[in-house]
């Protein structure tokens, strides 16, 4: 009897002919897949918080609310011609006059598992809500707590979280969006821009809204608004609506009304793959060739590629935080072996937010690409033990323990930690990727600088080197330096820790000079501050931060949004610089 595969021996591979198709559900139902279609790529969008209200008097404005979080995912196993139920979260309400907005509703579709999307937090006429992304902090929030995003624990993360208040009643912070946290208020009557969506049309190309999503939304301040984050957030002050089926955080309310703007609903997604990676009988490809449904076979395999992955660094507070993880293959390590003709998503981490002394800052966010993941650096802390990371934020009041980096631990290690605290009158530096945060030196009041960063030769960026990173001791390009202590600015002389190389921020010092931010797209710790007489701003926030890769000359480089760029290396290689989150297709 003759073989079904005509005379070829192997085990038969289960194909999927989806044509590629994508369907976007914007209402809550049935989506049926294809006959042929045996694998789908989805990407589940869940409502976006609603806007926080203005309470009386008028100063008072309300925050943007929180993107919807977003999940893309890729694999997944589904049966031909057959229904999967999908629910499309709705967006939530908007805060009517002294109330906060309302949490967006969850995102979902079961395949035989439930993939959920958790909804945007809502933004605060108080204090910020968690979410997917999380809402800014109104106000009335006088903890100037903003909303944490990724609620629902994912990685990558689904979500950012949303921007403080400057410490006034008369501004407030911009909802988190899944490109970047929600903006701080820049100053006592301005409000925070929503945190940045992102442009997933290279992968479900032809999709709403130009394939963009989870924008937060902007906070309301008594002179100016936030903007509204690309994706669908809506702006401050003139209380706009998010756009529906964006997943967009609402506006906040600022003196034109007291009801903030509504969030908008969420999206469900699916892109039925073709795949065909196998052994078939002769009948199945004469089949899908005549349905021109058989793939091109234009994927290639074994390509290597170096890369370069910088968290976001942790935000400063009594001591400095900690610089965002580190990890390269470059010289000597081992690359990527990654496809062509594949498109790749690609997470460059937010800083995290500074804080006033009597509190701790928060964490940077991670930095994803393939299989690289480098930890969010760790926060400052007020006492106690301060937060680890890719490198450990420092400690502030006496009898304290820097945070620990290196966390969680790989190989070569990504940070180092922050430093410890010997006395109540300073803080400690926090951790670089090339060295530990410093804790509070001789005379007492002096701020231990921060760890300095790991350097990079500029050979790895050819030319375009000197646009990223920063100078530092030695020759090359630094990047993920800790922040400095504070100084207490009480004490004639006594100085502050100054920024490790690699864009950590310097600490609050006397005279009475603010804490300085962690340079963006460096993962640098932001500063510290130690003392909130005079009132003190800017807070150190944490750098945001950077992701770099390296393939072939004969490789071509796409990369989404156009504010990511594609440059030349020494040798011609292609060198794909991420300053934002976005895609990478090889080709």
């Amino acid at each position: 009897m003759g073989s079904p595969n005509g005379g070829i021996v192997g085990v038969v591979n289960p194909t999927s002919f989806g044509k590629c198709t994508v369907t976007s559900q914007t209402t809550s139902g049935t989506l049926t897949t294809q006959p042929g279609t045996r694998i789908v790529q989805t990407l589940v969008v869940a409502g976006g918080g609603g806007g926080g209200g203005r309470s009386t008097p008028s100063a008072r404005v309300g925050a943007g609310g929180g993107a919807g979080g977003v999940r893309n995912l890729s694999c997944i196993s589904v049966c031909g011609a057959t229904g999967y139920p999908i629910t499309v979260g709705g967006g939530g309400a908007a805060g009517t006059s002294g109330a906060s907005g309302a949490k967006g509703t969850n995102s979902n579709i079961i395949i035989g598992t439930t993939y959920s999307a958790t909804g945007g937090g809502p933004g605060g006429q108080g204090c910020g809500g968690a979410g997917g992304s999380g809402g800014g902090a109104g106000g009335d929030c006088g903890a100037n707590t903003a909303g944490t995003g990724n609620q629902g624990g994912f990685s990558p993360p689904e979500g950012n979280t949303g921007g403080a208040n400057a410490g006034t009643t008369g501004n407030a912070g911009g909802g988190g969006g899944i490109g970047a946290v929600g903006s701080t208020s820049p100053n006592s009557t301005t409000g925070g821009a929503g945190g940045a969506g992102t442009n997933f049309s290279p992968i479900f190309p032809g999709t709403p809204n130009s394939g963009i999503y989870a924008g937060g939304g902007g906070g309301a301040g008594t002179s100016a608004s936030g903007a509204g984050g690309t994706g669908g957030g809506g702006s401050g002050n003139a209380s706009m609506n998010a756009t529906s089926n964006t997943g967009g955080g609402g506006g906040g309310a600022g003196p034109a009304s007291s009801t903030g703007g509504t969030g908008g609903s969420g999206i469900v997604i699916l892109k039925e793959l073709n795949k065909a990676s196998g052994v078939w009988n002769l009948q199945s490809q004469f089949s899908a060739q005549k349905q021109g449904t058989w793939p091109t076979g234009a994927v290639t395999l074994g390509q290597n590629f170096d890369y370069l992955v910088v968290a976001g660094g942790g935000g400063g507070a009594y001591g400095g935080g900690g610089a965002g993880g580190y990890r390269t293959s470059y010289p000597g390590g081992t690359k990527l072996t990654l496809e062509s003709v594949t498109v790749y998503p690609v997470t460059v981490g937010a800083g995290g937010l500074g804080s006033q002394p009597n509190n701790s800052g928060t964490p940077g966010t991670d930095s994803i690409f393939s299989t690289i993941t480098s930890a969010g650096g760790g926060a400052g802390s007020y006492n106690g033990t301060a937060a680890s990371g890719g490198s450990g934020g420092g400690v502030g009041a006496g009898g304290g323990t820097g945070g620990t980096g290196n966390t969680p631990p790989v190989s070569p290690p990504q940070g180092n930690p922050g430093g410890n605290s010997v006395c109540s009158q300073a803080g400690a530096g926090g951790g670089g990727a090339g060295g530990a945060g410093t804790p509070q030196p001789s005379p007492v009041g002096v701020g231990g600088p921060g760890g300095v960063g790991a350097t990079i030769s500029p050979n790895f960026f050819g030319p375009t080197a000197p646009s990223y990173g920063t100078p530092g001791p030695a020759p090359g390009r630094y990047f993920a330096g800790g922040g400095g202590g504070g100084a207490n600015c009480a004490l004639s002389g006594r100085t502050p820790g100054a920024g490790g190389a690699g864009g950590g921020g310097k600490g609050f010092g006397f005279p009475a000079s603010p804490a300085v931010a962690g340079t963006d797209n460096t993962g640098g710790g932001g500063g510290a501050t130690f003392t909130s007489t005079p009132p003190i701003a800017p807070l150190g926030n944490g750098g945001s931060g950077f992701v770099a890769v390296v393939g072939p000359s004969a490789r071509t480089f796409t990369v989404t949004p156009g504010t990511n760029v594609v440059a030349t290396g020494p040798a011609s290689e292609k060198v794909a610089i991420f300053t934002v989150s976005g895609t990478l297709q090889i080709s």
